[in-house]
């Protein structure tokens, strides 16, 4: 009988490769922001349920929208009130962010306060919708009453073994679990109503 081997393979990593994984590495960093801006940053990573990281780094990997904030920034002084915070954030995103602030001459926390600006129109009409979602679901928990209602009803003239009961009884069940889930996602976005 012949035996098999495995042939090996050398894996070898080029440079690039090495270096595009470290750019991936997670880092601290602390910026001065004005308080808008962390909550607007807070706000929007929790309503579409992603980490602040990946906003973050979605913002400030756009080297294109870096380059035109930095060339066009005026230092307008110090009006708002800035609050030290830090942020995890790839070390990709943070050398880009420092390759910018340096080449422009603008601070990095300038940069990142108007990147964080940019996402604001998105914060609006999430607000918006979060008003939307309210209604609806006024209309969901009515539509849970009146089925339970219809429920009941069934139960009165079929009783608990008919076919029909067990069917509305499982459909309602589902809406029922369908309710609790909104009312927790109503909940997180209850944070965008003071924004």
């Amino acid at each position: 009988m012949e035996e098999k081997t495995t042939p090996f393979f050398h894996l070898q990593y080029s440079d690039e490769t090495s270096a595009d994984l470290r750019g991936r590495q997670s880092v601290r960093t602390t910026f001065k922001l004005s308080e808008r801006s962390i909550d607007a940053l807070s706000i929007l990573a929790g309503q579409l349920g992603i980490k602040q990281k990946s906003l973050f780094d979605h913002l400030i990997e756009d080297t294109q929208a870096l380059r035109m904030i930095a060339s066009e920034f005026v230092n307008v002084g110090q009006a708002a009130q800035r609050v030290a915070k830090t942020y995890v954030i790839s070390r990709k995103t943070l050398e880009s962010l420092e390759r910018v602030s340096e080449q422009y001459n603008t601070p990095r926390d300038a940069l990142v306060e108007y990147s964080i600006e940019r996402i604001l129109p998105l914060l609006v009409r999430e607000k918006e919708k979060h008003s939307k979602r309210k209604i609806l679901m006024e209309e969901l928990q009515d539509y849970l009453q009146r089925g339970t209602a219809l429920l009941a009803q069934t139960e009165e003239d079929l009783g608990r073994d008919d076919p029909l009961f067990i069917e509305i009884f499982n459909m309602m069940r589902s809406v029922n679990s369908c309710c609790r889930e909104l009312e927790q996602c109503l909940l997180r976005g209850n944070k965008i109503e003071s924004f």
